[in-house]
C-alpha cells in the first residue's frame, strides 16, 4: 500500500535535518574563519551565506512536513498511526487543526515548524548586524538539529499503523481539548516559549564574539517583547480554559504543567526589567546573561516535564522515554553556556555600580530578586514530588497552600515594587521628589483601605477557595488598596507629562497623552502594561470572597446564595455522533428579579475508546462585579435527579480585561518612537519665546521631555 503524504512528510524532514546541520556545521566554520582571520579557498562570508540560506531552506522544508500533517488530519488519513489516535471522521474542521499539537509527535513537529519560522524571520533581518546575526542564526540551527532528530527518529509523527490494517475511523480528539480556545492556547504558548530561544542565541552568540557595547539588547528587545507577550496570552488563556471547562470553580491550581509555563514568564519578565540597567547604566551584565540562559532551559525542563511522566496532570503528554532526549539536551546546554560564560568573563564587567538604595537601579534590582523566589517557590513545589520518590521512594506531592503561602506575599511586594520603581530617578532620588510623586498614591492606597472595610471586607476574615487553599482578606485587602495606589501612581505620570505637552503645543489633554506616549512608546508602554498587570492582580485578588453551594436540583427546586437564587425550570438528555450530553435549564435571580438564563452541560465521549470520558461545559454569567458560575456534576444513581454546583466568583472578568491592556501596552511598547525632527513639528509654537525674549536657548526645555523628569 502506498502512503505519498506520510512519505512527503516524512521525506521534508529528512531534508530539512540535513539543511539544518549544515547550516550549522557551515556557520559555526565560517565564524570560525571570519574571527581567526583565516584564508581559505572560498571566502567565509560566502560560506556564511549559504549557512543562511540553508537555515531559510530548513523552514521551507518544515512546513511542508506541518502542512502533510494536517493534510492528513483533513483527509482522514488513518493510516497514519498519530492522526488515527488524534482524529476522527465526525470531528469539527476547526479541531483538525488541533491535531498537530494535540499529541506528542504533532507537538514536536510544531515546535520545530515554529523554531524554523522564528530563524527564517531572523535570517531576513541579518543585515541588522550580519555578525551577531549569524552567530545567533548557527545557535538556532544547533537547537533545530535536536528537535528535528526527535521526529525523525524518537517521535515519528508520520508513522505507518502497524500490522497494516486500517480502521475505518480514528480514535478522536480528547474531549478536554473541543473547545474553541484551544485551536489558540496551545499556539500561543509554543510561541512563547520556542520564543525565547532567540533572545538565548543573540545572548549566547553576543558573548562568544565579545560584542561590543550593549546593541545587541536593542537588536534583542523586540524579540523578547514579542515571545513574553505570546507566552503571556498563552498563559491566560490556559486559565480561561480550565476555568470554563474543568469545571472546579477555579482557573489556576498550581498544576505541574502550568507551573513549567510560568517559571519561563517570571525569569523572562525579570530579564526585560535588568536589561535596562545595562543599556543605562552598563550594570548587571553577567545577570542578564544567565537570566536570558535560564529563561531558554526553564522551557527545556518545562517541556522534559510534559514528556517525560515524571509529573502528574491533566496537561501532560503520556509516559515515554522521550524524557531523556531532553536531559542530555539540557547537560549539552547547561555545558555550553556554562564554558562560554567562564571563557568570557572578563568581557562582563559592570561599569558602574549601586550609587543608592532609593533609586531605580534598587527597584529593578529588588524585582529582580522578588521575581526569582517566585521562580524558586515555584520550581521547587513542582520538582519535589520527583525528588521525594527518589530520596524516600514514595512521591509527596506540594498542594495549593504550599504555594499559596510563599506566592501571595511575594505577589503583593511585587505590585508594590510596580507602583514604586517608575516613580524613582536612576542613580538617586531626592527627598523632594519622593514627597512629590509619591503623596498621590499613598493616599489612594489609604482611601481605597477605609472604603473597603466600611463595605464589610474583614481583614481577619478567610474563606476556602476553589483549590482547597485558604484565602486570606487581608491579603485581599492589601492587594487591591495597592493596587489602586499603583493605577494612581502611573496615571498621575501621564497626566504630569500631559500636562508639559499641553503647555507647549497648546493641544487638548487627550491629544496631549498620545502624544506623550508617542515621543517615548518603550516607557509609556510599558506603564499601559504595567497598568494590565495591577488590574490582573485585583481581579485575582477576588479570589478571596469566593462563594460556592452545592445541591439535588429536580423541576422548581432552587439554590440561595448572597441574595441570588437558581431555579431549575428543566433537565433533559440529547445524544450526537460524538457525544452524549445531559444539561438543565437554570433561571438565575437577583433581589428576586430574573438576570439571565443559564444551561450547564455534561458530556460523556464515546468515540472509539472502551471508556466513556466525561467533559465539563460550564455556564458562566460575567459582570465586572462577579461571575455567576454554574457546573452539572451529574445524576444521582438513586433518584436520577441532576447535582448542580453554583459559584460566585468576584472580580475574575478582570484578570481577562488586564491581558487586553497587557497586550495594547505591549503593541505600545514595540512601535518606535517619534523621530526628534517629527517630534519637533507637531510641537506648534507661535515664536521661539526665549528667541524673541533675547533668551538663552539652553534654558528652554525640550519638547521631548517633561521639565524635571526623573524618569528619562
Amino acid at each position: 500500500m502506498s502512503h505519498p503524504m506520510p512519505f512527503f512528510g516524512s521525506a521534508a524532514l529528512l531534508l530539512a535535518l540535513g539543511l539544518s546541520i549544515y547550516a550549522f556545521l557551515a556557520g559555526g566554520f565560517s565564524l570560525w574563519a571570519i574571527a581567526g582571520g583565516r584564508a581559505l579557498a572560498v571566502a567565509p562570508e560566502r560560506i556564511r551565506e549559504t549557512s543562511r540560506r540553508a537555515g531559510i531552506a530548513s523552514f521551507i522544508a518544515v512546513s511542508c512536513a506541518a502542512f502533510a500533517l494536517v493534510w492528513a488530519a483533513f483527509t482522514n488519513d488513518f493510516t497514519v498511526d498519530y492522526i488515527l489516535h488524534h482524529t476522527s471522521r465526525d470531528l469539527a474542521w476547526y479541531y483538525k487543526f488541533s491535531a498537530l499539537w494535540s499529541g506528542q509527535e504533532g507537538s514536536l513537529l510544531l515546535w520545530a515548524w515554529l523554531l524554523a519560522g522564528y530563524g527564517f524571520v531572523l535570517r531576513l533581518r541579518h543585515k541588522t548586524d550580519v555578525t551577531l546575526h549569524a552567530y545567533a542564526s548557527t545557535i538556532l540551527a544547533g537547537i533545530q538539529i535536536f528537535f528535528l532528530l526527535l521526529v525523525v527518529f524518537a517521535a515519528q509523527p508520520f508513522a505507518i499503523v502497524p500490522g497494516g490494517v486500517v480502521p475505518a475511523d480514528g480514535f478522536g480528539l480528547n474531549p478536554l481539548l473541543q473547545y474553541a480556545e484551544m485551536v489558540i492556547h496551545p499556539p500561543m504558548l509554543y510561541l512563547g516559549y520556542v520564543g525565547f530561544s532567540v533572545p538565548f542565541a543573540f545572548a549566547l552568540g553576543a558573548l562568544m564574539m565579545r560584542y561590543p557595547g550593549e546593541k545587541w539588547i536593542a537588536i534583542t528587545r523586540r524579540w523578547t517583547m514579542v515571545t513574553w507577550l505570546f507566552l503571556t496570552c498563552g498563559i491566560l488563556l490556559g486559565m480561561h480554559w480550565a476555568y470554563a471547562v474543568l469545571g472546579w470553580g477555579g482557573y489556576w491550581g498550581w498544576d505541574p504543567v502550568e507551573n513549567a509555563s510560568l517559571m519561563p514568564w517570571l525569569t523572562g519578565t525579570a530579564f526585560l526589567h535588568s536589561v535596562m540597567m545595562q543599556e543605562k547604566r552598563g550594570m548587571m551584565k553577567s545577570w542578564n546573561v544567565w537570566l536570558i540562559f535560564i529563561t531558554f532551559m526553564l522551557t527545556i525542563l518545562g517541556t522534559l516535564l510534559t514528556r517525560s511522566g515524571l509529573v502528574s496532570s491533566v496537561h501532560a503528554f503520556a509516559q515515554s522515554s522521550i524524557g531523556d532526549w531532553f536531559i542530555w539536551f539540557l547537560v549539552i546546554t547547561i555545558a555550553v553556556c556554562l564554558f562560554t560564560f567562564l571563557y568570557q568573563r572578563d568581557h562582563l564587567r559592570a561599569e558602574n555600580h549601586l550609587e543608592s538604595l532609593v533609586s531605580r537601579e534598587s527597584s529593578f534590582l529588588f524585582n529582580n530578586l522578588v521575581l526569582l523566589a517566585a521562580c524558586f517557590t515555584v520550581l521547587w513545589g513542582t520538582l519535589f514530588p520527583v525528588l521525594s520518590e527518589y530520596v524516600q521512594g514514595s512521591k509527596v506531592t506540594m498542594g495549593a497552600p504550599f504555594y499559596n503561602r510563599v506566592a501571595v506575599p511575594i505577589g503583593i511586594f511585587l505590585l508594590f515594587l510596580t507602583g514604586v520603581g517608575p516613580l524613582l530617578a536612576w542613580r538617586s532620588t531626592s527627598l523632594r521628589a519622593i514627597r512629590r510623586n509619591f503623596i498621590l498614591p499613598s493616599i489612594s492606597i489609604l482611601l481605597t483601605a477605609i472604603i473597603l472595610l466600611i463595605v464589610g471586607v474583614r481583614p481577619w476574615s478567610s474563606s476556602v477557595r476553589a483549590d482547597g487553599a485558604v484565602a486570606s482578606n487581608l491579603y485581599a485587602l492589601v492587594c487591591i488598596s495597592l493596587g489602586v495606589g499603583v493605577i494612581t501612581a502611573i496615571t498621575a505620570e501621564f497626566l504630569r507629562g500631559a500636562n508639559v505637552v499641553r503647555t507647549q503645543t497648546g493641544k487638548n489633554l487627550l491629544e496631549s497623552t498620545l502624544l506623550l506616549t508617542r515621543r517615548n512608546t518603550r516607557r509609556y508602554g510599558g506603564y499601559l502594561v504595567h497598568f494590565g498587570v495591577v488590574i490582573m492582580f485585583i481581579g485575582l485578588a477576588g479570589s478571596a470572597f469566593n462563594q460556592s453551594k452545592e445541591a439535588e436540583m429536580s423541576f422548581g427546586d432552587s439554590i440561595n446564595l448572597d441574595g441570588y437564587k437558581i431555579v431549575c425550570q428543566s433537565y433533559s438528555e440529547d445524544s450526537n455522533p460524538n457525544y452524549d450530553s445531559q444539561f438543565a435549564l437554570l433561571d438565575v435571580f437577583h433581589n428576586g428579579k430574573k438576570i439571565v438564563r443559564l444551561a450547564p452541560e455534561r458530556r460523556v465521549y464515546f468515540v472509539n475508546t472502551d471508556h466513556a470520558q466525561p467533559s465539563t461545559i460550564v455556564a458562566i454569567h460575567s459582570t465586572l462585579e462577579n461571575d455567576l458560575y454554574v457546573v452539572f456534576e451529574g445524576t444521582n444513581p438513586d433518584n436520577d435527579r441532576p447535582i448542580i454546583k453554583f459559584f460566585i466568583n468576584p472580580l475574575v472578568n478582570w484578570i481577562w480585561i488586564g491581558l487586553v491592556v497587557v497586550v495594547f501596552g505591549t503593541f505600545v511598547a514595540l512601535i518606535p518612537k517619534l523621530k526628534p525632527s517629527t517630534a519637533r513639528l507637531e510641537v506648534a509654537l507661535p515664536f521661539p519665546p526665549n528667541l524673541a525674549l533675547g533668551g538663552n536657548l539652553q534654558r528652554t526645555p525640550s519638547p521631548l521631555r517633561a521639565p524635571e523628569d526623573p524618569h528619562v
